[in-house]
């Protein structure tokens, strides 16, 4: 339902106070669409805020969403490819999605802490923890860290509700204490059990244990808690009958701010960077040791842009702690005496990506430049050079479109590409209208391929 919060605050159902259902996929497989926490909005009187597979299975979904709130209830429907049947809901990709739908109170009660930071920062960090089994409707509370205002210490009893909440707002993520969480407990059913103090902290630390591994790594996932005592039963508080309570199912969602991505050199392969790499999310910073060139018009698009050296930039970055296991760094300066340096710095770093530019030549040369300066060969490895997938690209443009697909391959182990560096010979085969490899290398130009353009050729400098 992150998705769906920029938009919250301007949707006419939420600002009049509409009875509304939320729709979302918890469970995906196969070729789907959307991934598992996309969410879409229906109101009771059928305006739809998201979408969940592009308009394969919204019109049944929107049909159970207007059943839910005519009946409180909630609604688990799954969807996938039928080829028996031409006329059944289903996604024409053939994957399968699970999709949950619950009321979601239009008063202040539902709707008002949601409201409240969706007026603010997108950006911002933010966390949503949903129950998404259980019939009551959705009730709404901003969750709290330990010792905050509104929690309560780890071992003691919240106020029974008779109302708990299904949804629980998280302001910040990374330090979201689950165990000291009253409205977690809350959420999770312990207010109504007779749990001594052990056995309630017993149960929140486990359910810390799966929540705040998402909730810290900025991650989509479902968590199921077993109940406290097993499956047998449990006191009700008073002295009331025995209660049989069920497991958890909890949808997690987790925003953190922007990963940041560093772009080393004011050059016309950063100038393609830069945009290229806002479109995936990143907050970019471009750096550069020469002022003239760093204030060009054409780098307006970063977040920021910083003069000074290359690596005393990153060293400062690291040191005042705005560096992180999510920062992706790209050395586009090819010049050694920035490179060096300045990779010697970054590979002693925990950061997601070290990339550098140039040709296979440039790397060897680089690899011996940093094996000289002490850089162990276990760090060396973890360097992307020459930085890209094997697409092809020559131009700056096409360049930033290879530099960012790696980004994106690298993420996951199964993604089937091939980076630069793992591959041989020169990157591009035939230089304008010749036949030796324009990187100087001396592997056979590939007689299928077309000879460089003149344009091609003048960018094929950057990369030598």
């Amino acid at each position: 339902m992150l998705d769906l919060m920029p938009s919250l605050a301007g949707w006419r159902p939420v600002a009049s106070g509409e009875r509304c259902a939320v729709a979302t996929i918890i469970t995906a497989s196969g070729s789907v669409p959307r991934p598992p926490g996309t969410s879409m909005l229906v109101s009771e009187s059928g305006e739809i805020l998201g979408s969940l597979s592009g308009g394969c299975v919204e019109g049944a979904v929107v049909a159970s969403a207007l059943e839910v709130m005519a009946d409180g209830g909630t609604r688990l429907e799954a969807f996938g490819f039928s080829s028996e049947d031409a006329f059944a809901v289903g996604l024409t990709c053939g994957g399968e999605l699970e999709v949950h739908i619950q009321p979601l109170d239009g008063s202040a009660a539902g709707f008002g802490a949601l409201r409240k930071f969706a007026a603010g920062d997108p950006e911002r960090p933010l966390a949503l923890i949903r129950r998404i089994n259980g019939s009551a409707a959705a009730k709404t509370v901003p969750g709290s860290a330990l010792g905050a205002a509104g929690s309560q210490g780890a071992g003691t009893q919240a106020t029974a509700s008779a109302d708990p909440p299904t949804v629980v707002v998280v302001p910040d993520p990374c330090t979201f204490e689950a165990a000291g969480s009253a409205e977690l407990a809350a959420m999770l059913g312990l207010d109504a059990l007779n749990l001594d103090a052990g056995a309630r902290r017993e149960t929140l630390l486990a359910a810390a244990a799966q929540l705040e591994p998402l909730l810290r790594g900025g991650r989509t996932g479902l968590v199921r808690l077993a109940p406290p005592h097993g499956c047998g039963g449990v006191p009700a508080r008073g002295g009331g009958a025995e209660t049989s309570p069920e497991p958890v199912t909890l949808l997690v969602e987790s925003r953190l701010p922007q990963a940041r991505l560093l772009v080393f050199g004011a050059n016309d392969f950063g100038a393609a960077l830069v945009p290229a790499a806002k479109l995936l999310g990143y907050r970019v910073t471009l750096c550069d040791a020469r002022p003239a060139f760093a204030a060009q018009e054409r780098f307006a698009a970063a977040d920021e842009v910083a003069t000074g050296w290359p690596h005393r930039y990153l060293a400062a970055e690291a040191a005042a702690g705005r560096i992180d296991a999510r920062t992706v760094i790209c050395v586009l300066t090819h010049d050694p005496k920035f490179d060096i340096p300045l990779l010697q710095e970054a590979l002693e770093l925990d950061v997601a990506f070290v990339g550098a530019l140039g040709s296979r030549r440039s790397h060897r040369q680089r690899i011996d430049g940093l094996l000289e300066a002490g850089v162990a060969p276990e760090r060396l490895a973890l360097l992307h050079s020459p930085i890209g997938l094997d697409l092809g690209a020559v131009t700056p443009a096409e360049v930033a479109v290879s530099i960012t697909a790696e980004l994106i391959a690298a993420r996951t182990a199964a993604a089937a590409c091939t980076p630069l560096r793992d591959g041989t010979g020169p990157i591009h085969s035939l230089p304008a209208g010749g036949t030796e490899p324009a990187s100087g290398g001396t592997e056979p130009a590939s007689s299928h391929q077309p000879a460089l353009t003149t344009e091609q050729a003048s960018q094929e400098i950057a990369w030598t």
